[in-house]
């Protein structure tokens, strides 16, 4: 069973455990383990689980409210107390935007002027140790 302790810092939506319902998208992630020389696994699980009984945050499109939720949770500033997020992932392209936002070289509405012109991809990060262990079923695991 995952556990939160283990997940690392700074990431799109903080500490947590990422999913994707894209396949491709988890594929791409996990072939970087394979590029490293390691063994690379494609987990299949199902979230099961009632709205009204978590604390959700859903980003529907790169927007003010995503890139400044981002920007703190990757700076390590979040301290919001959702079970889950869901909402688009900072991909290659994503984050060339975002670091030149970081470093100032544009501002915020230039970046979200350039992310509008991005596909939205998407993740699922369950930040609450109850909800994973209540509403994610691990289905199988395969090799890649």
């Amino acid at each position: 069973m995952p556990d939160i302790s283990y997940s690392r810092e700074f990431l799109d939506f903080g500490k947590g455990f990422y999913l994707t319902t894209l396949y491709d998208q988890a594929v791409k992630y996990a072939q970087r383990f394979k590029r490293r020389k390691r063994t690379a696994w494609l987990s299949t699980y199902e979230l099961e689980f009632n709205p009204d009984d978590w604390n959700i945050l859903q980003f529907d499109s790169y927007n003010h409210d995503w890139l400044r939720f981002v920007t703190n949770c990757r700076r390590g500033l979040d301290n919001s107390d959702y079970d889950l997020i869901i909402g688009g992932i900072a991909n290659d392209q994503v984050i060339q935007t975002i670091e030149r936002y970081f470093a100032g070289e544009i501002s915020v509405d230039d970046a979200l002027g350039l992310l509008k012109y991005e596909k939205p991809n998407n993740q699922y990060c369950i930040r609450s140790q109850r909800m994973l262990d209540e509403c994610l079923k691990h289905k199988n695991c395969v090799e890649i």
